[in-house]
């Protein structure tokens, strides 16, 4: 701490960051008035006018909203998080701050309802102004888009921020390479307007809770000497598994004494797309022994305002042709999860990473709040991880031939392995099912069945402790066992699936936008959605019901005695035990095969998965037939 309170006083002149924000959809990404700092960049790929009538909205409000923060010296900079946590009933409270309190309050709710209405188009959005170059643009085939929404030109310290709309060009038969195309524009567009020497890359439904976040990055960037991660408005005990609260308070609190000679054998944690801290010339392609090269070249006296031109060549989307963006600079193509190839990339160069901690946690995030959305979501992610594993990025190839250590490969290999981990997971899934179907068994019969039970035993009550210990309830930990089980053999089963066949080069995988869904708590109250099970016709709902079907089928076998005779070897407890703990995991699902609207499943995936039950069945029973014909 004391080495942060000297850091303004060591260094004269900080250096400048660049925001990066990126969206894609108005919709399922909806415009917040989260005010910023520094330069910021906002990448919208939707083209959409609502999205920039947001920010030129946001802007007017930040005028306003900034200078209440810091006479106040308010730390919870996001007006969304603010005032659904704050209250102005406090003694403690002066009468000014009350009246300014309320004031700022009615204009974020008259904000809000502007943007709303707007959204719902419940009045309509007038092209005139700034606004007739989205008249005729369409999502996926738009010319490139520049506005310098809001810019600082005295260069005052308490001003505001620049804040720069950008909507890169975009054709119906050329590759744009997700977000990380879009990353890469925002990279070169910064670099003509104001060119910061660092850049911090949040994604869209984040929320700064630390506004000295940048003084502590970069007092890591500039005298290295070595953030957790929240939720806000996250649902009760986690029904849907995507908080990931205990990764993080186990790994960033309870291990953090550790932390110095775990990350110093794997070359610090990993990227993971969002609430980074980059070096320009990192991204730009330079090794550790070259950054004193060109190091004092960030420099800008430009005017954003007269770099338009300029910035949108840079955005076009034949600008990269020939060149190495994509492969040795910026954010790397090639993967839909472009943040764990990119940061296989930075780290196959020799570089560090560093945790940054600090106290309050720097940023909150927005988790998925129904089941939908956290398919989506996994479904993304291991299908881009798996990519990776079998691409020319993968671990291995940046271990041989890069400089990436060998433990800090195994740590990449663990991420990347999700999708072909959901294979085995899908196996261990049925396992017990195909035992109590061919009466065969996998686990030992006698005193020897304590073994795994002990086994079982031991690693829950630790896991349970573990969230015990942070905090949370019982319900949460299981809720958190639950969803591994159902994401791992759902979600991460159709991900691998996907892009197996996008590598045999039969189909392309198809880039997902989990829907952001913001809400109060006061919301959350009327909300009936919240925390429960909704389904449609997607295929991770068939393969999770098909696994549910076939353990019902298994039992309804035993229990009638329909099992064939093995003298005495056959299935014991602990395979009906097993299928049972597979039952209950997906009791959502047999709650979901009673359930009606979107609260059930849809007959047509119902009748899929009893087609895939029976064939897995008849399969079972047909090989226990074989295998008792080979034996005889």
């Amino acid at each position: 701490m004391h080495h942060f309170l000297n850091f303004t006083h060591r260094v004269p002149e900080l250096p400048r960051v660049d925001l990066f924000v990126a969206t894609a959809d108005p919709v399922l990404e909806p415009p917040s008035s989260q005010p910023t700092l520094c330069s910021c960049y906002v990448s919208d790929d939707g083209c959409s006018p609502l999205t920039f009538y947001a920010l030129v909205e946001a802007s007017k409000f930040a005028q306003f909203w900034v200078p209440f923060c810091k006479k106040y010296k308010i730390q919870l900079r996001a007006p969304f998080s603010y005032f659904s946590s704050v209250a102005t009933t406090e003694t403690e409270h002066s009468p000014e701050f009350k009246q300014e309190w309320s004031r700022m309050k009615d204009m974020y709710d008259n904000l809000c309802l502007k943007i709303q209405h707007v959204t719902r188009k419940q009045i309509p959005l007038q092209l005139d102004g700034e606004f007739p170059v989205f008249s005729n643009t369409e999502r996926r085939n738009h010319p490139t888009i520049v506005k310098v929404v809001l810019e600082n030109k005295d260069g005052v310290s308490d001003g505001l921020p620049h804040l720069i709309y950008v909507s890169r060009e975009k054709k119906p038969h050329q590759t744009h390479n997700y977000k990380a195309g879009a990353m890469n524009v925002l990279t070169r567009v910064s670099g003509l307007m104001t060119n910061a020497p660092f850049m911090l890359n949040v994604d869209c439904d984040m929320v700064v809770n630390n506004p000295k976040i940048v003084l502590h990055a970069l007092c890591i960037l500039l005298d290295p000497k070595g953030a957790k991660e929240q939720f806000y408005d996250g649902i009760k005990d986690d029904p849907f598994g995507n908080q990931w609260v205990t990764v993080f308070e186990v790994f960033f609190s309870v291990l953090n004494e550790a932390l110095p000679f775990l990350f110093s054998r794997l070359q610090g944690p990993h990227y993971s797309g969002t609430n980074a801290f980059h070096r320009r010339n990192v991204m730009y392609g330079l090794y550790p022994e070259e950054i004193e090269i060109g190091s004092k070249d960030f420099h800008n006296d430009t005017s954003p305002s007269d770099c338009i031109e300029t910035a949108i060549q840079v955005a076009g989307c034949e600008y990269e042709c020939g060149t190495c963006w994509g492969e040795k600079i910026g954010w790397v193509y090639g993967s839909i999860t472009e943040d764990v190839a990119t940061g296989l990339n930075i780290h196959r160069r020799g570089w560090r990473s560093e945790c940054c901690t600090p106290d309050p946690i720097a940023f909150t995030g927005c988790a998925p709040r129904g089941l939908l959305s956290t398919m989506v979501q996994q479904k993304r992610w291991a299908s881009g991880l798996t990519e990776v594993f079998f691409g020319k990025h993968s671990p291995l190839t940046g271990m041989i031939f890069g400089k990436i250590q060998f433990r800090a490969a195994l740590s990449f290999f663990w991420i990347t392995q999700w999708g072909l981990r959901s294979v085995f997971e899908v196996c261990y899934a049925v396992l017990p099912a195909y035992c109590i179907i061919t009466n065969t068994n996998i686990f030992p019969k006698g005193p020897g069945l304590w073994i795994p039970i002990a086994l079982l035993v031991i690693y829950s009550l630790h896991t349970l402790l573990e969230y015990l210990q942070i905090g949370l309830s019982i319900r949460h930990w299981w809720n958190i066992q639950r969803m591994t089980i159902i994401t791992t053999t759902t979600a991460w089963f159709i991900g691998f699936l996907s892009a197996m066949l996008k590598l045999a080069g039969i189909s392309d995988t198809v880039f997902e936008i989990t829907q952001k869904e913001f809400s109060s708590s006061d919301a959350d109250e009327k909300n009936t959605d919240a925390g429960r099970f909704t389904f449609d016709e997607s295929p991770v709902f068939v393969v999770g019901t098909t696994i549910l079907l076939v353990q019902l089928a298994a039992m309804l076998i035993r229990f009638l005695g329909l099992q064939q005779s093995h003298n005495g070897n056959g299935c014991g407890i602990g395979e009906f035990i097993s299928s049972t703990y597979v039952v209950l995991c997906y009791f959502p699902y047999l709650k979901g095969l009673f359930g009606s609207g979107k609260y059930g499943i849809p007959l047509s995936s119902v009748c899929k998965s009893a087609i895939l039950a029976l064939v897995f069945v008849h399969f079972c029973r047909k090989q226990r037939y074989m295998n008792r014909q080979w034996a005889l």
